[in-house]
């Protein structure tokens, strides 16, 4: 097993002076894996651009049109979070072509495992709206790909990202080959991710898992939610591709999240993932980078991320731990174990 990353320099041409998503993000990172001593243990892959078939079946061809058609007039503010550059363009679908290449890389018939290492990020974007600093849903089209050209009949998407993956879940809501779950705190933007909210009545009903967490749930909190939920739910469903929105914003030196995870924390969802796809589809993972707006964090987090990737184990957490205890997520696992449809006898 190795591991493919899939990164580009038009990412970090996409960018916004003052704002949190920019591109010393994706620096940070690649000057971390810079000065990790793993660089020629990584299979490094240029990605190339989504094809418009691709984008087009997880979008409508009126935002592709908005985003490209403001990006060639030089860019400007979609909404208070959300901006686009001259650059944006080419960005955005490079971005979600590094996507597709990594569900590619896990498939291939040597099976390996992938990182794409992407801006802007995309769990927000919805079928028909670009938001929360994402223009193109990268994952979504990962996914779709991963149904259309390879035809399988079951993928999961688990999103850790801080903040509730709304796009990717609208754009599969009625989806029954696709479970997509969502840990993420509450109430917190963009205000979705409901309990009740589980799919489409019929097929697809019970392929949308929401976990909505309070404040400040750490490391051992996030690590019940995935022995409980997370887990249990996709060995219920037992997908043939595994696919992480890896955002790191609920790490506890994020300035944009009120999580309190470590680096330490991160390593064991990432790890239990990365098990779960061994079990479940033969070590098919790919992870598509999201959130994170803490430099340290964002670099520290990556580099475990791709250790563990590597079949390593994913070194010290120079960050430490917060100086609080962790909130108790157990009446939010009891009250979803009760009504999700996954958990029914």
């Amino acid at each position: 097993m190795s591991t493919v990353i899939l990164s580009d320099a038009r990412f970090s041409a996409h960018t916004w002076y003052g704002h949190p998503e920019c591109a010393d993000r994706l620096d940070a990172i690649m000057e971390a894996i810079a000065t990790s001593g793993l660089t020629d243990d990584l299979h490094s892959v240029a990605p190339t651009e989504a094809p418009e078939k691709a984008l087009l079946a997880v979008h409508t061809p009126d935002l592709l049109w908005r985003i490209r058609h403001l990006s060639s007039f030089g860019g400007g503010q979609i909404d208070g979070d959300t901006y686009l550059t001259y650059d944006s363009w080419d960005a955005a679908v490079y971005a979600a072509g590094a996507a597709v290449g990594a569900v590619d890389a896990a498939l291939a018939r040597q099976p390996k495992n992938a990182f794409a290492l992407v801006r802007p990020p995309g769990h927000h974007a919805t079928p028909n709206r670009a938001m929360g600093f994402c223009l193109i849903n990268n994952i979504a089209v990962a996914a779709r790909h991963a149904l259309n050209r390879y035809g399988l009949r079951r993928v999961a998407i688990v999103d850790y990202d801080v903040h509730h993956g709304n796009g990717t879940q609208d754009i599969f809501y009625d989806e029954p080959r696709v479970l997509f779950i969502s840990t993420h705190a509450s109430p917190f933007y963009p205000g979705t991710g409901m309990m009740s909210e589980v799919g489409t009545p019929g097929p697809a009903a019970g392929t949308t898992l929401n976990i909505p967490l309070p404040f400040g749930v750490g490391d051992a909190g996030y690590a019940q939610v995935f022995a409980e939920l997370v887990a249990p739910a996709l060995r219920r469903f037992r997908p043939e591709l595994l696919l992480v929105s890896a955002g790191y914003d609920s790490h506890w030196k994020d300035p944009l999240g009120p999580m309190t995870l470590s680096t330490t924390g991160y390593t064991h969802l990432t790890s239990c993932l990365i098990d779960l796809a061994k079990e479940l589809c033969q070590g098919r993972i790919a992870f598509i980078l999201e959130g994170g707006y803490s430099l340290e964090a964002l670099g520290a987090c990556s580099i475990a991320t791709i250790r563990l990737l590597l079949g390593r184990e994913s070194g010290p957490d120079l960050l430490g731990v917060p100086h609080t205890p962790g909130t108790n997520p157990s009446p939010q696992i009891a009250m979803i174990r009760q009504r999700h449809p996954l958990f029914a006898d």
